[in-house]
């Protein structure tokens, strides 16, 4: 005889009345209210729909977490979102010598088969996957919340458009001289921070990503201010990828004897993005392997058990700032010549949320969770372009779930297995 009692309905049945009136209320003015010129026209059908599917998946949720099955989905989930950081195993490493040079391969044949609106997409995921990465060395590893990460992605960017203005500077040299200026501005933003914990770290990096977007917008004389900067277009070489060259050199298209297009770009600033994503993969993740890895690690754990074990957690902490930002810088470079173009609109507040989140539904430390991540946040609002109205709330739907069935995010970490010599 089962000992489970039957399921009630009634406090599921008065927590979806709560959850309709709330969601009548968040949804109302939102997709209810819709302006038609100078005028509001009200389509109370569209939030009472939304309400009533929100209510009735909470009546749902409300009874399954009675039953037997979803007690013990409930109590799965939890141990899922108690446990730390796992151990490999060992045997998932013989997988990825196969996975690996198919992703490779996959990836250096896209450019070749994709039309030029999916080429340019491909370009500002790998780019967010660069932003992921290194927004994870600081949140993800280290455990300092930064909400300021544009910043340094501005930092690259301008480095390479007012360079190529003022200095002559061409893609390649910026490809080398951005993320070290980059680190410079992440080492000037540690030494403020090196004490501060939590909300207020937060504030400070908030603070210092408004100050640079401030700065951009309103020196005129050197950055354009909101009218921006131009960006000259890459050379590899000496070949341009313009129709008439405009630097000196010789275009792309008449060196080898080929028909003008402007894919040539796309495709060359593609493939040399893929190179630096992969080797900032294979980078980061033999630098988590390192002291300087699993001191972060240490940092974000315990600090105090930290300092009281000799680390020198100020060192720890600027090295983290440091490697974020120069992988910020990293990414802004590609950036700016994707677009040609660069204001400070590109560098708001919304950016930096929108890298957190990659990180944190990644999982927070994982570098597969936040390519993944990157790839998804960035690619399927593309896929999905024909609901563009629901977009962003279809984002903080899945936030909120990822939340609540996968809180340390898509992927947890794993630390690397060791085989013992014999």
């Amino acid at each position: 005889m089962s000992t489970h009692a039957s399921p009630t309905f009634i406090r599921p049945l008065r927590e979806a009345g709560v959850t309709f009136v709330l969601a009548l209320i968040v949804f109302g003015p939102i997709s209810g209210l819709v302006l038609d010129g100078y005028s509001i026209e009200p389509h109370l059908g569209r939030p009472l729909l939304i309400a009533s599917i929100v209510a009735a998946g909470r009546l749902l949720f409300g009874v399954l977490e009675q039953t037997p099955f979803g007690q013990k989905l409930l109590a799965r989930n939890a141990r899922k979102a108690s446990g730390g950081v796992t151990v490999a195993r060992g045997d998932e490493y013989k997988l990825l010598y196969f996975v690996v040079p198919l992703v490779i391969a996959i990836g250096v044949t896209l450019p070749f088969v994709a039309n030029k609106y999916w080429l340019g997409n491909l370009i500002l995921a790998l780019i967010y996957v660069l932003l992921g990465l290194g927004l994870n060395i600081v949140v993800g590893l280290a455990g300092l919340l930064d909400l300021g990460f544009v910043a340094f992605y501005a930092v690259g960017a301008y480095f390479l458009a007012l360079g190529a203005q003022y200095l002559d500077i061409g893609f390649w040299t910026a490809l080398v001289c951005a993320p070290m200026l980059a680190a410079c501005f992440g080492a000037v933003l540690g030494f403020p921070v090196l004490r501060m914990h939590g909300d207020y770290l937060a504030i400070v990096t908030l603070g210092f990503g408004e100050i640079i977007r401030l700065v951009l917008n309103n020196w005129l004389d050197f950055t354009g201010g909101p009218n921006g900067a131009s960006v000259p277009a890459p050379t590899i070489f000496g070949l341009e990828f313009s129709r008439i060259a405009k630097q000196g050199g010789t275009p792309f298209h008449e060196f080898f004897g080929l028909e003008y297009s402007s894919d040539y770009k796309l495709m060359f600033t593609y493939l040399v993005l893929l190179v630096v994503v992969l080797l900032m993969v294979r980078f980061l993740t033999k630098l988590r392997q390192m002291p300087m890895g699993r001191a972060w690690e240490a940092l974000r754990e315990d600090e105090i058990a930290c300092r009281s074990l000799g680390i020198n957690h100020v060192i720890v902490k600027l090295s983290a700032f440091m490697m974020g930002a120069m992988t910020g810088g990293l990414a802004g470079v590609f950036f700016a010549t994707y677009q040609g173009f660069v204001n400070p609109t590109s560098f708001n507040f919304f950016e930096s949320a929108l890298i957190l989140a990659i990180v944190v539904l990644g999982g927070l430390g994982s570098t597969l969770g936040v390519i993944i991540a990157a790839l998804v946040l960035t690619l399927l609002p593309e896929v999905l372009r024909e609901f563009a109205d629901y977009r962003v709330l279809a984002f903080g739907a899945l936030m909120v779930l990822m939340m609540i069935w996968r809180p340390r995010g898509l992927i947890r970490p794993k630390r690397p297995h060791f085989a013992p010599e014999v």
